[in-house]
């Protein structure tokens, strides 16, 4: 079986889906793996995020990777990989919190912003750095001058308009939320035709 972390690096598009209902998520996910997404966060500031983490897990884990974001403590990190999450993302840097991720054998895909911080990340094992927000590519390609070791994983923003140019920065993937997956939308079979056209425009503009 191939590591979640080289999973990641090959698919790059890590889909988030914040707030929707716990029913919701596994036909999303249905949808986003359709359009070509390998890569699912559920945010564990959602409705039932860990009762979403399990039943994505269960229906699609040998066919999507699938993790926790928004995560803040260990315990939360604890309940997310029971629950199924093989990776977790949090905000922040929190140096204990990624040990912790790191030894439920987990990847740990913190949020930094700054050039020092995201470099404590990773010398205390991050395995990926969430740049938050990602304000551009040209602060990607800034960062990754110096820094070329770090996976940079930039979050907010990306669209199939600009993903390319954030790939040519120097990042390593994308994470996505609203421009693939809109929480405020009623999930329909018309709005999940949406999300598979939209995954698939994401797919295609990170084509070689």
């Amino acid at each position: 079986m191939r590591s979640t972390l080289a999973e990641i690096k090959e698919h790059r598009l890590v889909a988030i889906v914040r707030g929707l209902q716990p029913q919701d998520v596994l036909p999303v996910a249905e949808a986003l793996y359709a359009g070509g997404i390998r890569i699912l966060e559920v945010t564990m500031n959602s409705v039932e995020p860990l009762t979403a983490i399990q039943t994505v897990s269960n229906a699609l884990g040998n066919q999507m990777v699938i993790g926790a974001g928004t995560v803040l403590d260990a315990a939360m990190a604890e309940a997310a990989v029971s629950a199924g999450a093989r990776f977790v993302l949090s905000p922040v840097v929190v140096v204990d919190l990624i040990k912790v991720i790191k030894a439920l054998g987990a990847v740990a895909i913190p949020g930094a912003y700054t050039p020092t911080e995201i470099f404590i990340a990773y010398q205390n094992g991050a395995d990926i750095v969430k740049v938050f927000p990602a304000t551009s590519p040209a602060y990607i390609k800034d960062i990754a001058g110096p820094l070329p070791q770090i996976p940079l994983l930039p979050t907010g923003g990306i669209t199939p308009e600009n993903v390319r140019d954030y790939k040519q920065a120097g990042a390593m993937g994308f994470g996505v939320g609203s421009a693939l997956v809109d929480t405020k939308q009623p999930v329909t079979p018309h709005y999940l035709e949406q999300i598979t056209e939209k995954a698939r425009r994401f797919v295609a503009a990170l084509a070689d």
